[in-house]
């Protein structure tokens, strides 16, 4: 697969993947197509060696992995389908001064700034009965322009060059309409009908974001850098899916992505869950077999990492700041906010070098907070030897973020040919 290839397809994910739920479809459609046979949690697991599986929890997560079952060093990739965004509060219709608007609710760390005067559109899970009282869940993706949060007119706000801050429960409402005739309902199933569901009685709960319509691209006079919203995570997703994709059956590997990693992982489909811990032990029925797996194998936690900006170079630690397009970062905190350790980095710089891929290293400065990612969850629940890595970008949680057209590439090719 060539560079372009991969931006290209990663381009088409971005856009098709505007939530945890459609990038876990179109994971699942991805590993349906490469020959893995799709599993259920509630049903009873029978499987045959030399064959590749998925399984899905919560239309939000996703586990993948190839099965020679005698063979007990796997590699794992792990990941979060997850972004920052703003949700619908579940009463989301706000009618006043003429206008119709959405309550909404931050979710993670978001920056907000960025999602003023933007075209948004809204996506996610909707959960309703038919006319036969069943409950049943579908994906809807209103693929346009349906709301904007506009900005406050400087002319109201002489100071907003110099202090201005973000109330998070009056100042973020999209607006949405000027017919106060408005019925959320409505509107929910008239999508649905669009999509082939008529069949829809009542509408019971949604999970919906709003996300920015505008595509994911190349940025730069010699497209140096890729512009998109959700790369973090959704760049390591693509990463982690084509590479167990393109290994071959009897090379043991697993790829992970969890939900709710921007809020904590505390969820069945997080990090915090029993996901990955049940899958391995359905994987691995007896115990000693089960723990020789997983002190045998290695994690690679790959979430993004801060690229030193080259507006605030202050605010990165001087001996540890990444570089755009100049090759993998290796994260590393003291305080175990990453789960890197010598053996793991040193695992890792070996496949690196032996398949020349450059590496950098991250840690953040001492007087700043460092986030964290489902590296040290996953190793504290499992006791697998774990290593943090990311891609570097800017903009991290902002509604658009941007990373080098060349490392995503990079990592791609160490996972395909890694050892451990």
């Amino acid at each position: 697969m060539t560079k372009q290839d991969f931006n290209e397809g990663l381009l088409g994910f971005l856009d098709a993947s505007p939530t945890p739920f459609h990038a876990t479809q179109n994971m699942a459609g991805m590993f349906s197509n490469a020959g893995f046979i799709e599993l259920n949690e509630k049903e009873k697991w029978n499987l045959e060696a030399g064959e590749k599986y998925f399984v899905t929890r919560n239309d939000s997560s996703i586990i993948a992995f190839t099965y020679p079952k005698n063979s007990k060093e796997y590699l794992m990739v792990g990941s979060h389908t997850d972004s920052p965004n703003l949700k619908l509060k579940p009463n989301p219709v706000v009618k006043e001064h003429g206008i119709v608007k959405f309550a909404v609710e931050p979710y993670g760390g978001l920056l907000l700034n960025p999602w003023f005067d933007r075209n948004l559109g809204l996506a996610g899970r909707v959960n309703y009965s038919d006319s036969s009282k069943a409950v049943k869940s579908a994906l809807i993706n209103i693929d346009k322009s349906i709301a904007m949060i506009p900005s406050l007119a400087i002319h109201l706000d002489d100071k907003a060059n110099q202090d201005r801050t973000i109330n998070r429960q009056t100042d973020i409402s999209p607006v949405i309409s000027c017919n106060e005739d408005f019925d959320f309902e409505i509107f929910i199933k008239n999508e649905l009908a669009k999509m082939g569901i008529k069949d829809v009685e009542e509408l019971y709960a949604h999970e919906l974001s709003l996300y920015d319509t505008q595509n994911a691209s190349y940025i730069g006079v010699e497209d140096e850098f890729i512009a998109s919203a959700r790369l973090d995570n959704l760049l390591s997703c693509y990463v982690g899916m084509l590479s167990i994709c393109s290994i071959p059956n009897d090379k043991p590997m697993l790829f992970v992505a969890n939900d709710h990693e921007e809020v904590g992982s505390d969820s069945t489909s997080g990090a915090g869950g029993s996901f990955l811990e049940s899958t391995l032990k359905r994987m691995f029925t007896d115990f000693d077999d089960y723990v020789a797996m997983a002190r045998s194998s290695m994690m690679i936690s790959a979430d993004n990492a801060h690229a030193i900006h080259p507006n605030y170079p202050s605010k990165h630690e001087p001996n540890h700041a990444p570089y755009i397009n100049d090759g993998i970062v290796i994260k590393i905190n003291a305080n175990q906010r990453y789960a890197s350790n010598s053996t793991t980095i040193s695992t890792f710089l070996a496949n690196a070098k032996r398949l020349e891929a450059q590496t950098q290293t991250f840690v953040t400065r001492s007087d700043l907070g460092c986030g964290s990612t489902i590296g040290p969850i996953t190793a504290t629940k499992i006791g697998i030897e774990t290593i943090d890595i990311g891609l570097p970008t800017w903009g991290m949680h902002s509604i658009r973020e941007m990373a080098g057209s060349d490392d995503a590439y990079e990592l791609y090719n160490i996972l395909v040919g890694f050892n451990i």
